[in-house]
């Protein structure tokens, strides 16, 4: 792959969520919690565009939304509706109607992520494409830390010899902030992680997946001591 190759990104958004309701379009940090992850991935260079599949373009259009060269905004089919319709059905739908060399998929609960990072995965994507390091990539949370299981047994660790934790083995977390596929690639398994994927550690800073409002909080207190801080650089 190269440089020049045709990234898409997939940003599926729906109307209603049943944690935090309306959370797409909610107000988060003085704009719809959706503008963050779209105007970053609008920011990246090597995003040829976003393609939006969702069931609330009414919405979008009064959050003042429009499609333009670079945003696509696809219908959902209604057998795709519903809280518990699969990821993968939605994500199949799009590549069956948008070519790319690559997609990208995130979500509207990964406010936090840069461009810089999105970016940078790319480029591990690429490399690993190359190599034959790998097929695809996801996104992670490193943790270096004495695990349990619900009966107090230990997991990843000796009671008896306590190790200092950055001796640990690492573990890692699927965060759930950015995936990076190719049509080939999804269709030989028929999901977004596949066989063989390249795990791609994420600042930890950006990494806010917003399930719950108590995600939603410590995500939004994060963007306010950032815009805060910016504005301190800027005036400096």
């Amino acid at each position: 792959m190269t440089e020049r190759d045709n990234c898409v990104a997939l940003l599926p958004m729906k109307a209603n969520s049943e944690r935090v309701k309306g959370k797409n379009f909610r107000l988060f940090a003085g704009k719809p919690l959706f503008r963050w992850i779209l105007n970053t991935l609008l920011e990246t260079e090597e995003v040829s565009c976003v393609v939006i599949n969702t069931d609330a373009r009414m919405t979008l259009l009064e959050n003042g939304l429009k499609e333009s060269e670079r945003v696509i905004i696809r219908d959902r089919k209604a057998s795709l509706c519903g809280d518990h319709v699969s990821m993968n059905l939605i994500l199949e739908d799009d590549i069956s109607e948008i070519s790319a060399d690559c997609y990208l998929m995130t979500h509207t609960t990964n406010p936090l992520l840069s461009s810089d990072t999105i970016a940078a995965a790319l480029e591990s994507y690429r490399s690993a494409i190359q190599e034959g390091r790998g097929d695809r990539l996801f996104t992670v949370n490193k943790h270096q830390t004495r695990f349990y299981r619900a009966d107090g047994s230990p997991v990843n660790h000796n009671p008896k010899n306590l190790i200092p934790t950055q001796d640990l083995e690492a573990w890692y977390e699927e965060n759930s902030n950015l995936y990076l596929f190719s049509a080939d690639s999804f269709a030989s398994t028929g999901n977004r992680i596949g066989r063989k994927p390249i795990l791609f550690e994420t600042p930890r800073m950006e990494s806010s997946d917003i399930d719950d409002l108590t995600e939603w909080r410590l995500a939004e207190v994060l963007a306010l001591s950032k815009q805060l801080f910016e504005a301190q650089v800027q005036d400096d």
